[in-house]
């Protein structure tokens, strides 16, 4: 019986996380099999310890992998939850919740099936490379993807240093200017960043996901008793007006925006095949969670629910703890971001030379001064744009859309391009696909529009401003 997998799935110790009809003709040439001038295939990274000369890439388990995950996207998305199904009702916003879970799942598990296929890709500006390279544009794809992917990544750690600056000014009452608090958090992130692996984010992830359960529990918990602020009055629908219905729907998309590190982590995990393992443990904690959160929340503050989520709490003295212990999650979740925007650009400028997998002293000093320069352009992202919801669903729009839905609808559409309608299973992945792209296509488009206006229309929150922004 001919292979049901894609030519280019050539790690093939296990079958992909989607299976699909036989596909004839994917590769023409063994060319297209390989890796481009300068990037080497997975298998080929040094296995020796990161205590010598050379660095291991490939340190993760799947649990940790998993945990790396749930540390970068059970983190600021979850706090604009309550309030976007505030603004467009508790039927709809469960609805959406479920429905861009179950896509994000898909479009985690093709990623899976793409790395598999073509092994040495490790970001999206590789994979464009690849969906590039047969109409002669592998290079342009690559930059184009690559640099969005760093963009994104930059604008969700500008969210990161805003949360952080929103939690400094709540423990401290606004004691001090809010953009000296940002240059103290660019002072911590860096720091944080100056590891070369995620080895060791991996266990401080543990640390970030219990400092968010435990934040956003004490507030279920408090809303629940004291029923702090608000009407408590529940809406199972609203009538509301485009702008004001869709920016909630790209808040809440945007808590399943993990997928711009996905290539990352699964190229240092130990065992490719296992990648199912740690996308499933992401995917049943996030869900659960955020349909946890947002219900709860809503249900005991009402339409009033603000944004950040932990400014809901009765009293002033409950909300600094709750901030406090909420400080790992903002900070180990921007610096994974941190990591893959920086590794990244680190090489694309060291493309080629030993400093890429060897300690060297250029090497250190290359990514000491590429990560404190993507945390600055963060900070000027997030002293330009100081109000939270309107900054996720703008960076949510521009590139979420297309990271965690659009592209992977259009990896499989790549891989298996030609055998779309070979059986019925073969057609619903068809499908499937098809609505992932769709998806993607019309957040970006219509999330963008309805971002602008919101952002446009704001009073109140000037940039740049030693003014409080806390709740």
């Amino acid at each position: 019986m001919a292979s049901t997998k894609p030519e280019g799935a050539h790690l093939t110790s296990y079958e992909p996380a989607l299976t699909g009809p036989e596909v004839a003709d994917i590769n023409k040439s063994s060319s297209r099999d390989e890796p481009p001038p300068g990037v080497k295939d997975d298998a080929s990274l040094s296995p020796t310890q990161e205590d010598g000369t050379e660095i291991n890439f490939k340190n993760l388990e799947w649990w940790q992998a998993g945990l790396v995950m749930i540390a970068e996207t059970i983190s600021l998305g979850i706090l604009s939850l309550p309030s976007a199904i505030a603004n467009i009702g508790l039927a709809p916003g469960i609805v959406l919740i479920l429905f861009l879970g179950i896509l994000s799942t898909i479009s985690g598990l093709v990623m899976g099936e793409f790395k598999r296929a073509y092994p040495w890709v490790k970001n999206f500006g590789d994979a464009g490379e690849v969906l590039g390279r047969p109409i002669g544009m592998g290079r342009f794809f690559q930059e184009f993807f690559g640099w969005a992917q760093t963009i994104f990544q930059i604008f969700v750690m500008g969210s990161h240093l805003l949360t952080w600056t929103i939690c400094l000014n709540t423990l401290t009452d606004s004691s001090t200017c809010t953009i000296v608090w940002a240059f103290v958090g660019l002072a911590v992130f860096w720091v944080l960043n100056i590891p070369r692996t995620l080895k060791y984010t991996s266990y401080m992830s543990i640390v970030s996901f219990l400092s968010i359960f435990t934040a956003v529990l004490m507030t279920m918990i408090d809303v629940g008793i004291e029923r702090p602020i608000g009407s408590g009055h529940i809406d199972v629908s609203r009538q509301l007006s485009f702008t004001t219905a869709f920016l909630p729907v790209t808040n809440i998309a945007v808590a399943f925006s993990g997928h711009s590190c996905f290539f990352a982590v699964m190229s240092e995990l130990k065992k490719p095949e296992d990648w199912s393992k740690a996308l499933a443990l992401l995917q049943i904690c996030d869900t659960t969670i955020y349909l946890v959160a947002a219900i709860v929340i809503y249900f005991y503050v009402g339409p009033d629910v603000p944004s950040p989520a932990l400014t809901a709490a009765a009293s002033l003295t409950l909300r600094k703890a709750i901030w406090g212990i909420a400080i790992p999650t903002i900070v180990i979740a921007g610096v994974i971001y941190g990591h893959v925007a920086a590794k990244y650009v680190f090489d694309r400028v060291f493309a080629g030379t030993v400093h890429i997998e060897k300690r060297t002293r250029w090497g250190t000093a290359g990514w000491a001064g590429i990560t404190v320069a993507v945390w600055a352009i963060a900070l000027v992202i997030a002293e330009s744009i100081p109000v939270f919801s309107s900054l996720l669903g703008l960076v949510c729009a521009l590139f979420a859309s297309w990271f965690s839905y659009g592209i992977p609808g259009i990896l499989w559409l790549f891989m298996y391009k030609g055998a779309w309608f070979r059986d019925g299973k073969s057609i619903a992945m068809f499908g499937v696909n098809v609505a992932l792209f769709l998806t993607g296509l019309t957040i970006c488009a219509l999330g963008l529009w309805s971002s602008a206006t919101a952002i446009s229309a704001e009073t109140g929150t000037a940039a740049w401003t030693c003014k409080s922004n806390a709740g």
